[in-house]
């Protein structure tokens, strides 16, 4: 990252909540509301930069108290600090933030948005594509069909449908005979849809390939399936993505890969097919050190989100567009919040993000204390 010149003069991090149109539902807990930590940065002449750090206690173990206790922490350590290298000064602070990487998410996203907007740039101009690639400035995200009954699954794909949107990744994990009706009842309300399948760890190997083989006989076949297992269980991973090879299902980490090191056993033991990359697993940085790791040997992308309001969202579509090198788009979160911190700048309701006209930064503005 090249040198930009900035005096923090203020820093501050503070629970924001938003309600949410229905329970985010997933194999291992739900989010009733959204509640984050958000985290500012003013320079000396006014100019502001915005990070948000999405806590999912039910499945990374993080809290929002500790996440607000080192933010604030990073927040009094930066005032008055004179930034030169922004990415140096991310690493610098990473160690703070051991054990709480959507802190360490916050933190990195607010810095780099403060200097992409001194340097009167996109956010998606930070991050160099990948080899061979090109940024990708307009891409469609799936829409998640939460946990759920029958019927809402219905509605659901129904209304999404019609929204335009193209790809359907269904929540799956905690009724294995409502599941398969629910995929079935998407697939027959969106049959030209691409579908993803999400166990959130809520199987095993025998199950798992067992629901599998009850819908290919319904004709059904997901393009993607992530986290089927538990994400310490390589060896059910490696044997699902064995026999799942060449079937045109790909198996995706997502619990299991939080880290470049995790990044790196998962493709050195075949256990997986793709993984799934999340600022709030891994940082901004890591994520891309990801990315790159993964892209150079030819393994398949996507990226995801926890429940990020439209400040994190947009911050990971830019991240998209820069590296341009993902292949599913997960961040559909900002679909389940009401109010303003639902609208991201540059999404319309299919699903379709376009960062052609990109103002400077990250585009999302916050108004807190």
């Amino acid at each position: 990252m090249e040198r930009v010149s900035f005096v923090i003069d203020d820093a501050v991090a503070s629970i924001i909540r938003a309600p949410l149109v229905t329970p985010f539902r997933i194999a291992t807990g739900q989010h009733d509301e959204l509640e984050n930590v958000f985290f500012r940065l003013r320079t000396s002449d006014g100019i502001c930069g915005y990070g948000e750090a999405a806590v999912a206690t039910h499945i990374t173990g993080e809290t929002v108290a500790a996440t607000l206790t080192n933010l604030q922490a990073a927040a009094a350590a930066l005032k008055g600090r004179k930034i030169d290298v922004p990415e140096e000064v991310c690493r610098e602070f990473s160690p703070t933030f051991a054990g709480n990487h959507a802190g360490l998410a916050a933190f990195e996203m607010a810095l780099l948005d403060l200097a992409s907007r001194v340097k009167g740039i996109p956010f998606y101009k930070l991050f160099t594509p990948v080899a061979s690639k090109e940024p990708l400035l307009a891409f469609n995200t799936d829409i998640t069909i939460v946990i759920g009954s029958l019927d809402e699954a219905r509605a659901a794909a129904r209304q999404y449908a019609e929204q335009g949107f193209k790809a359907f990744k269904i929540k799956i994990g905690k009724d294995e005979e409502l599941d398969l009706n629910r995929v079935l009842a998407v697939r027959e309300i969106a049959p030209d849809s691409e579908l993803i399948l999400d166990a959130n760890m809520g199987f095993n190997t025998s199950r798992m390939l067992a629901f599998l083989e009850q819908l290919d006989r319904k004709g059904v076949r997901p393009v993607l399936l992530e986290q089927p297992v538990p994400k310490h269980d390589w060896d059910a991973l490696a044997a699902i993505t064995a026999a799942l090879a060449g079937s045109g299902t790909l198996v995706c980490a997502d619990e299991s890969v939080g880290s470049l090191a995790d990044a790196r056993r998962a493709i050195d033991s075949n256990a997986v097919s793709a993984i799934n990359i999340k600022f709030m697993k891994s940082g901004i940085l890591e994520s891309a050190e990801i990315a790159r790791l993964a892209s150079s040997l030819g393994i398949p992308l996507m990226l995801g989100a926890m429940m990020e309001s439209a400040l994190a969202i947009t911050a990971s579509a830019h991240f998209a567009a820069g590296l341009g090198c993902f292949d599913f788009m997960d961040i559909d979160t900002t679909f389940f919040i009401k109010g303003e911190l639902a609208h991201s700048p540059y999404l319309d309701d299919s699903g379709r993000f376009d960062l052609h006209n990109a103002g400077v930064g990250i585009g999302v503005e916050l108004h807190f204390e």
